[in-house]
């Protein structure tokens, strides 16, 4: 019997992760988010009412479980508080139920800084990032020049390794980028006034699951964005900075592969990228403005407006190897209600020759011409369908193809936005 389940966006991240994360925590002991920091943006509505989650996993709105920040996140005190706060207000209790790892790297301002500035500095070429610092807070780490979360309990080492790493990016942000310097007092005292609050909440996160593991309890590892902007697999240069596929969870949480046993990747019954990036099956017309405005295709962090176009089932059969998907949970197959045509991406034609398999890197993707299968649209409603057989005969026949294109069965479908708006085909956890 599965125990551990790992859940992954299997596109360009907005998936719907959320949802399927609080719809499956239930069953879970504790959910670990292990990438990314406050640029996710997973949205849940529960009995109707939405909750957007940034940093904290989105297990947290089930009262009895805990929630685990790993290691392989990159964490802003400040974004974290104002989370814990603004679901404080919701009457969500949040705070004694997160735990930290101490090895997590500090996302401060001086990040936030650079990464804006640099934005800025590219112009037209820019890579659409949310502004948030997270690629600067991941190269700070790479070049082990980081102040990591336990880091924060020792205010004179504290202060010493901010004041270091000041003056190299002061320098870059003045001299290269043009932009105003930080203050290193600051960016001191502002971390430093989290640190009493945070303590608690910090432990060695590797060492309390694998004994919890030991002990039957099993877990949800929550992936942030989505596996095509991964930044080995994905559309590189306009990928994010950190490992998006399910690999990157024994990593980023401090457990064995051996510890997961499922693999479940989120998908839309359709695709969205946000920011620049190539974009095989993008949509220029109305259908594309259709499928954004029924499908509120905004971003949850940013309030971008969402590039829309039809799936890609080339872009998902390269997410299902990366990643060793075992099954797929199929997002908002609502939006497609009512078309006339729904038009399936099977491949590509790059340079004369026909490609089933979304290519490495942005220059080769955007050379991609998509090839579609179409199929007969549906008229009847699919939102709120619990149950495959009451779904449309033709959206069924769909979704059988989508499954054969990506090489994977389904195992959920979203038919609306709310927790009990799903199908369940497979449980992850059986």
């Amino acid at each position: 019997m599965a125990k551990n389940v790992v859940i992954v966006g299997a596109q360009w991240g907005d998936e719907g992760k959320g949802k399927i994360v609080d719809w499956l925590g239930e069953k879970a002991d504790g959910v670990v988010r292990f990438n990314g920091g406050n640029n996710a943006g997973h949205t849940l509505v529960i009995g109707g009412k939405k909750t957007v989650l940034r940093l904290i996993p989105s297990g947290i709105m089930h009262p009895d479980k805990i929630c685990y920040i790993g290691n392989g996140v990159v964490l802003s005190p400040e974004a974290l508080f104002f989370e814990i706060d603004e679901l404080k207000s919701k009457g969500v209790d949040a705070e004694p139920r997160i735990r930290v790892s101490g090895n997590a790297a500090l996302l401060l301002p001086y990040h936030v800084a650079l990464d804006k500035a640099r934005e800025a500095a590219l112009g037209a070429k820019k890579i659409g990032t949310t502004g948030r610092g997270i690629g600067p807070a991941y190269e700070d780490k790479v070049a082990r020049r980081s102040v990591r979360v336990d880091d924060l309990f020792d205010q004179d080492h504290f202060s010493e390794r901010v004041r270091s790493i000041l003056d190299l990016h002061n320098f870059v942000l003045t001299k290269y980028l043009r932009a105003p310097a930080v203050d290193p007092q600051a960016v001191i005292d502002g971390a430093l006034s989290y640190a009493s609050r945070l303590k608690p909440m910090v432990c060695d996160v590797s060492a309390v699951l694998n004994h919890q593991m030991d002990q039957g309890r099993r877990f949800l590892f929550e992936g942030a964005q989505g596996s095509m902007l991964d930044i080995d697999h994905g559309t590189f240069p306009f990928v994010t900075s950190s490992n998006t596929v399910a690999g990157s969870a024994c990593a980023g949480a401090g457990v064995g592969p051996y510890r997961l046993d499922y693999v479940l990747g989120i998908t839309k019954a359709y695709c969205t990228r946000v920011g620049a990036g190539p974009f095989p099956t993008e949509l220029f017309d109305t259908i594309g403005e259709t499928l954004r405005a029924k499908g509120n295709e905004y971003g949850a962090v940013t309030g971008r407006p969402r590039r829309c176009g039809w799936f890609d089932g080339a872009a998902l059969r390269r997410a299902v190897q990366i990643n060793g998907l075992t099954g797929l949970a199929v997002m908002k197959l609502d939006v497609l209600d009512g078309m006339e045509t729904v038009r399936l991406g099977v491949g590509y034609k790059v340079d004369g020759k026909s490609v089933n398999l979304m290519p490495y890197g942005a220059d080769a993707a955007a050379r991609c011409e998509a090839v579609y299968e179409d199929f007969p649209g549906w008229k009847e409603s699919t939102f709120g369908v619990t149950r495959w057989e009451d779904l449309p005969i033709a959206a069924q026949t769909y979704l059988n193809r989508l499954s054969e294109v990506a090489g994977c069965p389904i195992a959920l479908v979203s038919t609306g936005p709310d927790r009990d708006q799903t199908i369940l085909m497979h449980d992850p956890f059986n």
